[in-house]
């Protein structure tokens, strides 16, 4: 990949979100796929205009430039200020009042403002639950299709048809991009950290061929989630607790990897490694957290980060206190994926026949790499090697990522 391809994908992903939040803001979020062209068009044009100039000492501030100048382009050739509000349509009339008007939202504190009402538009109680998450992690994060399909255990179609139902959704229904307040607040609130939730689930365990951790992504969750506990109306436990398990989950980057790029389990990281600030920082919004009354899974997962994070040795987690964990989540989220983990703490905790007994009903995991994966690890521990090796051969074909399969591979050659 060139370098102008590598820089276009790292600024889609820090940028795009960006420019699509603020030009939605200006168009108005049912022309939300009017801002999805212009942000599209200035992508196109800066890979087209660096591949023969060179990449401009400041490509952000070239990226936006452009976007302001297309902007413009569009509001005098279609008159799409005449779609505009009524009150921002006055505001438009002359040339000058335009310039200045997006000059003004393309400023750091506008953009971020516009990117929480972004966020809130997304998840209007007009729209399903999982179209609100889709729409956060296609719209903001910059999410491709099978990322997004990867994060709701579904497929592409699944997710194609879905965005297309959303768009006709935008276009017909009035809504408003504002932050809410009273009882509105919360029930979005939740969606939008669930969306947060995927997104950092999907750079932390990427499926990408060649890339362990999707670093970016795990950044861009980190800095949504910041973005939503400096505004006086989401600065909520809740809000503090997933920030905690990300800033926990975070610390163990450089330790999840070897030189090679192979995957180094938890039980087998050098915890040295670990980054002290970072586990400080989820130390500090757990504490955050504590200050209120409801317990939410964030919480609860957050709180079994701190005791990894915590551990001396892996020898010397406290796997049952993982297990009580896990079984307060369970019953707050009775998700397959909690039921998992809460079968992999017991395997740890009480031995590995109890994690197979605790793993086994649960069939609808069958296609899931780890799944197989965990299986193979408790029977190996029994010297059930035929057994084990059919899981790991199972899991090797599941997998997508080059580092999973090296790991797999490994294991069935340790047998």
């Amino acid at each position: 990949m060139t370098e102008v391809h590598q820089l276009a994908e790292h600024l889609f992903r820090h940028e795009s979100g960006k420019m699509l939040a603020v030009l939605t803001r200006l168009f108005g979020f049912p022309n939300y796929d009017t801002a999805r062209d212009v942000v599209q068009d200035t992508l196109l044009a800066a890979m087209q205009h660096w591949k023969v100039h060179g990449i401009p000492d400041n490509p952000t501030g070239w990226l936006y430039a452009t976007a302001k100048n297309k902007v413009l382009d569009r509001l005098r050739r279609e008159r799409l200020h005449d779609e505009l509000s009524v009150h921002l349509s006055h505001q438009l009339q002359s040339e000058q009042a335009m310039q200045q008007h997006i000059d003004q939202l393309f400023l750091e504190h506008e953009i971020e403002d516009s990117q929480l009402r972004m966020m809130f538009a997304c998840c209007h109680p007009s729209l399903p639950p999982e179209a609100q998450i889709t729409l956060i992690l296609r719209t903001l994060c910059g999410l491709s299709i099978p990322e997004i399909a990867k994060a709701f255990l579904s497929n592409d179609e699944t997710i194609n048809k879905r965005l297309y139902r959303i768009k006709d959704k935008i276009r017909s229904t009035p809504i408003d991009l504002d932050v809410p307040t009273g009882n509105e607040l919360l029930p979005r609130l939740d969606a939008i950290l669930k969306a947060i939730y995927l997104l950092f689930n999907e750079g932390y365990t990427s499926q990408s061929p060649d890339l362990l951790i999707r670093k970016d992504l795990c950044e861009e969750a980190l800095r949504l989630g910041t973005l939503l506990y400096q505004h006086r109306y989401t600065a909520l436990p809740k809000t503090a607790a997933l920030l905690s398990l990300m800033y926990f989950q975070a610390s163990r980057f450089e330790a999840r990897q070897d030189e090679e790029g192979n995957i180094v389990l938890l039980a087998h990281q050098n915890r040295q490694k670990w980054h002290p600030q970072l586990i400080k920082q989820g130390i500090y919004y757990l504490d955050e957290a504590s200050r209120g009354d409801e317990i939410s899974s964030y919480h609860l997962e957050a709180a079994i980060a701190s005791y990894h994070a915590r551990a001396e040795t892996f020898e010397k987690t406290n796997w049952q206190a993982i297990t009580y964990l896990y079984r307060l989540l369970e019953q707050i989220n009775p998700s397959s994926m909690v039921q998992f983990n809460k079968a992999i703490a017991i395997g740890f905790a009480d031995g590995p026949q109890r994690g197979i007994d605790a793993l086994l009903p649960l069939t609808n995991l069958a296609k899931n790499q780890y799944y197989q994966v965990a299986l193979g690890d408790f029977y190996a521990q029994l010297s059930q090697k035929a057994t084990a090796k059919a899981h790991y051969e199972t899991a090797i074909q599941l997998t997508t990522s080059k580092a999973e399969w090296q790991l797999i591979w490994k294991k069935i050659e340790a047998l």
